[in-house]
């Protein structure tokens, strides 16, 4: 199940992982986001111990949020090392994520 990413666990389970980080920032009004949301748990539970992949409510969450300059939702970012190396904008093919996320191993 992917992880549930806020602004008071971000720095701990995000910034300071050792494994590649995709976060997935979302909000429960957003047609795309839905979309999106089953791939990022299909994704968490096909890299389970290889990768961190989790979700962050962008409507609960304005300090992340505004930190990384996010203003259009989907919005999933890649972190290798706690730094973000990639970034996809809007709902895109499971294919495409998995090819960003294969680049960080």
């Amino acid at each position: 199940m992917a992880l549930e990413f806020n602004d008071s666990n971000f720095e701990e389970l995000a910034i300071k992982s050792g494994k590649p980080v995709i976060v997935d920032l979302w909000a429960e009004w957003c047609g795309p986001c839905r979309m999106v949301g089953p791939i990022i748990e299909e994704m968490a539970k096909e890299y389970e111990g290889k990768a961190v992949i989790g979700k962050l409510d962008v409507d609960n969450n304005p300090e992340v949020t505004s930190k990384y300059g996010v203003r259009n939702i989907p919005t999933i970012l890649f972190l290798k090392n706690g730094e973000i190396v990639d970034k996809q904008v809007g709902a895109v093919p499971k294919s495409v994520l998995v090819g960003k996320l294969e680049k960080l191993f």
